[in-house]
Formats: C-alpha cells, structure tokens, sequence
C-alpha cells in the first residue's frame, strides 16, 4: 500500500470552472499527482465521459490503480504531459479533447517526503527527480557539473542574484566532501547567501532552480503547451497552474502568441481570415483567496490562466 501524504489541490473551484465540463466530455489531467483534480472532474462527469491522466512519477500511479481503477471512465498512463500528442493519438481522441489541466510544480506529496529530495526543509537524498526510475539526480550532476554550468542553471532557472557566489561555495564544499542530502545542500548555500527575501528560507531559489534543471521542467511545459493545443477540439479549454513566474511568464506568453496568430511582425499588414490564430484568452489571471492560502500556504503564489480553442 501507498505512504499515504496529505494532498491540497490548488485552485480546485476555479480550475474546474474553467474547464467548463461537459457530462460527456473528454478530459486530461497532465499532472495527476494524488488525484485531487482528478477526482473533482471524474464527479462531473456523466457516464459517457472520459478522463486521461498523465504522470510520470510511479508514487501516482500506484495510488490512481488503488482509488480509480474501478473507474471505467478513467485512465492513467505513466509519462511527462509532454508525450500528451502521443497519447491522445494512440487513445484514437485526435481534437475531440474537450478540456486539459496541468498543475506545475512538486506537489504535497512529493514535497512531505523527504527521500524524494524536493525540500530543503527534512532531511532526505538529494535526488530531485520527479520520476526516480530515469536521468540523473541532484547529487549526481552537482558531483561533475562545473562552476559556470551550476551558476548558470541557478540563474536562468530561478533568477538567483547571487548564483556565482553559491556556484563557488558548493564546488568548494564538494571538494571536501560530496553533497548527497539536502540538508548539506541548504547548509552550504545559506552560508553563501548574504541576503534574502523575507520570510523564505535561502535555498528556497537554488533547490527550485536545480529541481528545474533535472526535471527539464520547463522544456517539457514549452511541448504540453503547443502539444494541447494541437489535440483540443473547437471549443476546448487550456487550463494551466504554475507556481513560478518564470513557468506563468512562458504560459501567459503563449496564450498571446496563439491569439494574435503566430509570432507576427506588428507592421506587416495581414487580414483577420489570414492569422492562424488557435486560441482565445478566458478571463485574467485567478489567484487564489486569502482563505485557501491560510488553509494551504503552497498555494499562495499559484497563478491559473485560461485559453479556449477556436
């Protein structure tokens, strides 16, 4: 039986409003997590309607065969949404995709287990891989990665000030001995970092910056994204939940290149039938209530944004 850790779907109302679902729709979840989500949609929906999940870590897919596997309208399949053309092609539901969700970031579980190596808070592996069974961890590419290429990653992937200065600190510190947890991690990037923002611990930007690099985040988002687009039907919606805003930035730039029709120049003079413009921004931004951010402090810099197929 799965460890069994408490899981707090963000924005849970909003999203599945805007989704707008249909009793017998079609539906995707890219990031099934503990099925938070999940489950909400598979209530609204009829007995005719389907859901496809998508996860690449193998903790999720063991708890969707034990809470849904008597489902028939739901079905997970282990992978990065960014496989999601594939899928919905070998699934035979090619632009019959009446709505798809993908929740960015760790989730709470993930988080609260500290042999996955996400926090900088428990003491646990430095590992970092959202699916454990492939690529490298943390430990292993902060062994061999140079003093350039760790100071890049912190600031491309998390727009750390001061990148270089940690980058020094931990090749120095790996050469006395390795850094395999996170703890010893935390602990030497603290003692490189001068200054903070208040209220977040010091790591806080160089574990996001490296779980990023790892995991190839934000590559795999740029293909879901594109990849939804090509798989919705007309009338589709694009619902996204990022935690980042170097994730929300790529989503909300997106969704404007799609509605204006592609990377257009401003001054070259097209008609409207001439655009191929795919999708259509549904309202602003929603972040979340004071009230879910006290009961879930994890959610407090989500951000959901919209699109709907035309």
């Amino acid at each position: 039986m799965t460890e069994r850790f408490v899981h707090h779907p963000v924005l849970l109302d909003e999203a599945l409003r805007a989704l707008a679902i249909k009793p017998d729709g079609i539906y995707i979840d890219g990031t099934f997590g503990r099925g938070g989500h999940s489950q909400a949609i598979l209530a609204r929906l009829g007995s005719n309607g389907r859901l496809l999940a998508i996860d690449k870590d193998p903790a999720a897919i063991q708890a969707a065969s034990e809470e849904l596997v008597a489902d028939q309208r739901f079905t997970i399949q282990r992978g990065s949404f960014a496989m999601l053309k594939r899928m919905v092609m070998q699934a035979g539901l090619a632009e019959r995709i009446d709505g798809i969700l993908l929740d960015l970031g760790v989730s709470s579980p993930q988080l609260d287990d500290a042999d996955r190596g996400f926090s900088f808070l428990k003491e646990g592996s430095l590992d970092m891989r959202m699916d454990p069974d492939s690529g490298q961890s943390a430990a292993h590419w902060l062994a061999g990665a140079s003093e350039q290429e760790v100071a890049k990653v912190l600031k491309e992937y998390s727009e750390e000030r001061y990148a270089r200065r940690i980058a020094r600190a931990l090749v120095k510190a790996r050469s006395e001995r390795p850094i395999q947890t996170t703890k010893e991690l935390a602990g030497v990037v603290a003692g490189a970092n001068p200054k903070w923002e208040q209220g977040k611990h010091p790591a806080t930007r160089t574990f996001q910056a490296i779980r990023i690099f790892i995991n190839r985040e934000l590559e795999e988002l740029d293909a879901a994204l594109e990849q939804a687009v090509e798989v919705l039907a007309v009338g589709g919606r694009l619902a996204v939940i990022s935690f980042h805003s170097l994730e929300d930035r790529r989503v909300k730039r997106f969704i404007q290149r799609e509605a204006r029709g592609g990377d257009i120049p401003s001054d070259l003079p097209l008609m409207q039938e001439q655009l191929s413009i795919r999708l259509r921004p549904v309202g602003k931004a929603v972040r979340p209530g004071e009230e879910e951010v006290a009961d879930n402090p994890r959610a407090r810099s989500a951000t959901l944004r919209v699109a709907e197929r035309v």
